[in-house]
């Protein structure tokens, strides 16, 4: 399927308006053909034979093809507007819902500002090729067909003398289609690099200021945006290179109907009305020739951009996500059995290797490692943000690939390291995976999280608006509203990484207290980097490199004496 296909699977759920308006259009461009008719018989008619009752009908009859072509064109314009709206409105629809299918491994290797690229710069230049490119594509062919056929009329010898030009332009506007592609494609990687910047300078801001490094960063934008303009310079040598002589060959057309159109006057075989009405008709191949190199420069932008769109809609997940909801109850059971991981790109390299445990409901699975040692790794493959290489993670007792992925995640709830709050009050955050507790709940889960006093001591308390991803909010006010948040859903599984990293030890305290309340019927998964947040589990796994070096109790390690005593103790001085 090519790219005017494909766009036409969206554009022919409106074939009845898309029919209306070649129609109208059809119809407007045979009343082009009416006022230069006309103005020949007033040369003729009314000025060589004096037939002077005529000039009125005439002039009355050329006012009301000018206003009815007018109407006619407004309205096949705005359908064409109407269609363009649609279609593009079920092409981002499409790809914002492709965007929730796809795994953690599509984020990993595409740009932000490559995706925010495609949803507007491309979306656009579909929207333009749709709703304008196309009209004046079918304007042309339409003006200029009817041009060669009621100018043949008039005089054939002097229609093909004007016709001979156009194996030319098309000869031109090949080679120009064919220059143009690349350039464009270029442009729009160029832009897309360039919105990644940007997108990326924005959201580190922060950063920036505190290195004092806003002149690296502007030398850098410098540098992205001179690639960009000079990207959009070589396109524009392209035009240079062949619109003069579109445009010349086109202009050329006048020079040929006054020369040419004279002699045949002076012959006798043209009356003057003829020339006139002649000349008439030349704007009407005029305009496609000097549109042509135009409308090529759009078509082939929507071609660069299509290509990028589709690549995005026919990516496959690794993870397929079903399309009917499932009901099925989990109890949270989870065993790992000899699995090890490694990322796609790089098969050489373990993240995970031969890792084994079980863990139940009620109890708790403490995660310690230096950064690095796979930790997030092995809670993400519970929620099947990846797939394992090799073992199986089991769920209930069933492998996590047989779960339906919205029906598994559904039951989990994850308190991310890297915290991300929306812009959007303190309540609809915590409220986000379970959208229809009270408010009575969201209080109690902020209290579990030690959230609700600094949360009432905010201006709108609950209804306080917090700015884009927390800003304005402490590390610490983020990661306990995102607790909050993770607990309002009443998971079966609940995982918890590195939650009370940037709280002090007698938050976290409170903290694990009022948990260990509430997870009674849950597991539990606590990654951390200090031993106390993680001496009361079950079961503490220690990892190096990906693999599992110890695991056990909090007293059976200790007593072992190894990596974990080690720690233990490293830790217990710093805390003395």
């Amino acid at each position: 399927m090519n790219n005017f296909q494909w766009i036409w699977s969206y554009m022919k759920k409106d074939v009845v308006k898309i029919i209306t308006a070649i129609i109208l259009l059809i119809i407007s461009s045979l009343l082009i053909i009416i006022n230069p008719l006309l103005s020949g018989r007033i040369i003729d008619d009314v000025l060589t034979n004096q037939e002077t009752g005529l000039l009125v009908p005439i002039l009355l009859g050329m006012i009301v093809v000018t206003v009815l072509r007018s109407i006619l064109r407004y309205l096949y314009q705005i359908t064409f507007e109407r269609i363009g709206q649609n279609v593009i409105f079920e092409v981002r629809e499409d790809m914002f819902l492709k965007l929730q299918e796809l795994d953690f491994d599509f984020f990993n290797h595409t740009r932000v500002g490559d995706i925010m690229a495609r949803m507007t710069g491309d979306t656009e230049a579909i929207r333009h090729f749709v709703c304008w490119v196309t009209y004046n594509i079918l304007e042309c062919i339409f003006w200029f067909l009817a041009a060669v056929i009621v100018m043949g009329t008039i005089s054939w010898k002097l229609m093909l003398c004007l016709v001979a030009i156009t194996p030319l332009i098309f000869i031109l506007t090949q080679k120009m289609s064919k220059e143009a592609h690349p350039v464009f494609f270029k442009i729009r990687e160029s832009f897309s690099k360039l919105n990644s910047m940007v997108e990326e300078n924005i959201s580190g801001n922060r950063v920036v200021k505190a290195f004092s490094r806003e002149a690296y960063e502007i030398e850098k934008f410098n540098e992205r945006n001179e690639d960009y303009k000079k990207r959009n310079m070589d396109s524009a040598k392209v035009s240079k290179k062949y619109l003069p002589w579109l445009d010349g060959f086109a202009g050329s057309l006048n020079l040929i109907a006054l020369v040419v159109g004279g002699i045949f006057v002076i012959q006798g075989s043209m009356t003057i009305g003829d020339l006139v009405a002649f000349n008439g008709f030349l704007w009407m191949l005029n305009m496609p020739m000097r549109m042509s190199g135009w409308l090529i420069n759009d078509t082939q932008r929507f071609q660069a951009s299509c290509i990028k769109i589709r690549e995005m809609i026919t990516t496959e997940s690794s993870i397929t996500v079903e399309t009917e909801k499932d009901t099925k109850i989990m109890q949270g059971y989870v065993d790992f059995d000899d699995v090890s991981f490694h990322f796609s790109d790089d098969p050489d390299n373990f993240v995970l290797e031969n890792i084994s445990f079980s863990a139940k409901p009620g109890q708790t699975v403490g995660i310690l490692g230096e950064t690095g040692s796979g930790k997030t790794t092995l809670v993400n493959l519970i929620a099947r943000f990846y797939d394992p290489t090799s073992g199986q993670v089991l769920i209930d007792g069933i492998n996590a690939t047989e779960w339906p992925i919205r029906n598994l995640r559904e039951h989990i709830a994850m308190v991310m390291q890297d915290v991300f709050l929306f812009s959007n009050t303190i309540e609809e955050n915590i409220a986000f995976g379970n959208p229809y507790v009270d408010a009575s709940y969201i209080r109690r889960v902020a209290e579990i999280a030690d959230a609700n006093a600094f949360i009432e001591r905010m201006p709108e308390g609950y209804g306080t608006i917090v700015g884009e991803r927390g800003v304005g909010l402490s590390g610490g006010q983020k990661q306990r509203i995102s607790l909050a948040r993770a607990l309002a859903k009443d998971p079966s599984i609940l995982i918890l990484d590195d939650t009370t990293s940037a709280v002090d030890m007698e938050t976290e305290t409170k903290i694990q207290t009022e948990l260990n309340k509430i997870t009674q019927d849950k597991t539990t998964f606590i990654i951390a980097h200090r031993i106390s947040s993680v001496r009361e589990a079950d079961l503490i796994l220690l990892l190096e490199k990906g693999r599992v070096v110890e695991q056990g109790t909090h007293q059976e390690l200790v007593e072992k004496g190894g990596e974990y005593f080690k720690v233990y103790q490293k830790q217990l001085g710093e805390e003395v």
